[in-house]
């Protein structure tokens, strides 16, 4: 039986901001997040990918929601955010507990954004990936995502930590609905 059959997908709430936080950090940022495939450490310095308000600052945006994986004993294990921008969906802070990477838990989130795009009657869905991430930007596109030729730059903000080398932004988006 597959560990994560009884996980579920729910809207996260106010209350959820804490572990949302948490896990942005744990999957992104310092040593922990080697634990994952999907980590920054290499190319951004610090602990810190996100803190509390920057999260409830995004939830609280018109359009914005974001969608947690929770496991049995209802600790949030992933998210994601999704925002409508018009006809398309923009997904971002999508990550996955570093030690439960590879079970599945990603795919199920990036389903559930595609059927909630889906229900908005939105045509795709976009992200931006660090360019150099060549490994996390196979992976979506072996899920349907593809590089749309636009690049934008990665500045330091002086939350998510000092850059290791010039970053920029690509531009990955799937179409959902014809």
């Amino acid at each position: 039986m597959h560990p994560f059959i009884n996980r579920h997908i729910k809207t996260a709430k106010p209350f959820d901001i804490p572990a949302i936080v948490d896990l942005l950090n744990i999957a992104y940022r310092g040593e922990t997040s080697r634990q994952g495939w999907t980590t920054e450490a290499d190319l951004i310095a610090g602990n810190t990918r996100t803190d509390e308000y920057n999260v409830q600052e995004v939830m609280q945006q018109p359009g914005s929601i974001f969608l947690k994986y929770e496991n049995d004993e209802q600790q949030v294990a992933g998210c994601v955010n999704l925002q409508q921008h018009g006809e398309k969906i923009y997904l971002g802070m999508f990550s996955v507990q570093p030690h439960m990477q590879g079970s599945g838990i990603g795919k199920q989130l990036l389903q559930a954004a595609e059927e909630y795009a889906i229900q908005l009657k939105c045509k795709a869905i976009y992200m931006s990936v660090i360019s150099v991430r060549s490994e996390l930007i196979s992976w979506y596109k072996r899920h349907g995502y593809a590089d749309t030729g636009e690049r934008k730059p990665f500045a330091e903000d002086g939350l998510t930590g000092k850059h290791l080398q010039a970053l920029e932004f690509m531009i990955l988006e799937k179409t959902v609905m014809q």
